[in-house]
């Protein structure tokens, strides 16, 4: 998922840089090996991948609402899953045995953390609350992302990025006391902040992932990860989809399910499988924190797709906005 325009100078997270294009993949066949070292400025290239995929991600808020007004939480979350998976399903097949065993924990580490869960939490999430709000908070992933990187991997935390961290979860805390609803257009017709806690979690499945990416699977082409990941997750995810969810019944029976499932579908198409190859290239091309400021962007996306679709968002939003992405910012520019 899930899941911000960055600073050109990296923390110390994850130093290691990795080459290979970031976003943008007209090269899925990337030999560029997680290792290399780290950039002294980001490329134009780097930036250029970093607007698409935050122009992709931005919109899978509204997809995800679309897709929720037929089908459930859990039908959505795994219907995206499985259509990833099956759609890069022959990359899989062509890198799975040229992984090393000891690869697959990491691989289903990250896979289970930072796809699988996401997406049904945001799925949670957007049953009540906003997608341009949700949006909002996927620019979290940046917060934890550094925590992740200094609790688990080395990462140095410095006053000035304890401050980012506190801004961020200063921020967030405005936008789950405001409320959050998306008007009659949600599928629920009334809105409920608080289900921002399920994308705060995502977005700490996020970070973990993006680090175990960066630390553990270097080597790896940004295809091989994707792929093989989804490949070990999406196997229990379309068993759960056919049969234990009313998904088949609903497309075949429930006006307007066609519609829906092509929404998900597009989500699954880009938001998941484009996407997630491309921000595994990201992290290859410059460096962890640098991939995750995706989240700079994708709010404004997302709230400019919500604005269309009549949802409400005031000042006081855009006060918790504004806090959040100051954190973020200023983690990026600590050094």
């Amino acid at each position: 998922m899930p899941a911000g325009g960055a600073s050109l100078a990296a923390p110390a997270a994850a130093e290691t840089t990795l080459s290979g294009a970031a976003d943008e993949s007209a090269s899925l066949e990337a030999t560029e090996a997680l290792a290399a070292p780290a950039p002294a400025v980001t490329s134009p290239v780097a930036w250029m991948l970093l607007i698409i995929l935050a122009s992709i991600w931005g919109t899978s808020f509204i997809l995800m609402k679309k897709g929720l007004v037929v089908f459930s939480a859990t039908e959505l979350g795994a219907t995206r899953v499985s259509v990833a998976a099956l759609l890069l399903l022959p990359f899989a097949l062509r890198h799975v045995g040229k992984v090393e065993r000891s690869r697959f924990k990491w691989l289903a580490l990250s896979g289970v953390v930072g796809t699988l869960i996401p997406a049904f939490l945001f799925a949670y999430a957007e049953t009540k609350l906003a997608s341009g709000l949700a949006g909002v908070l996927n620019a979290l992933t940046v917060v934890f992302t550094l925590l992740m990187g200094a609790l688990l991997f080395g990462q140095r935390l410095t006053g000035l990025r304890v401050l980012g961290i506190s801004l961020g979860l200063v921020g967030t805390v405005v936008m789950l006391l405001l409320g959050g609803s998306g008007g009659t257009d949600t599928p629920t017709g009334e809105g409920n902040a608080w289900y921002g806690i399920y994308i705060l979690i995502a977005t700490v499945g996020y970070g973990l992932s993006v680090n175990v990416i960066k630390h553990k699977l270097g080597g790896l082409t940004p295809v091989a990860v994707t792929s093989v990941l989804l490949l070990l997750i999406g196997g229990p995810a379309l068993a759960y989809l056919l049969l234990g969810t009313a998904f088949l019944h609903k497309l075949a029976t429930v006006p307007g399910a066609w519609a829906a499932f092509g929404y998900i579908a597009l989500l699954a198409t880009m938001s998941t499988a484009v996407a997630m190859v491309l921000f595994n290239k990201l992290i290859q091309q410059s460096t962890a924190l640098f991939a995750s400021s995706s989240t700079y962007l994708i709010p404004i996306v997302a709230l400019a797709w919500g604005a269309l679709d009549g949802e409400a968002f005031n000042l006081w939003h855009f006060a918790g906005m504004v806090v959040i992405l100051a954190g973020v910012l200023i983690i990026h520019r600590a050094k």
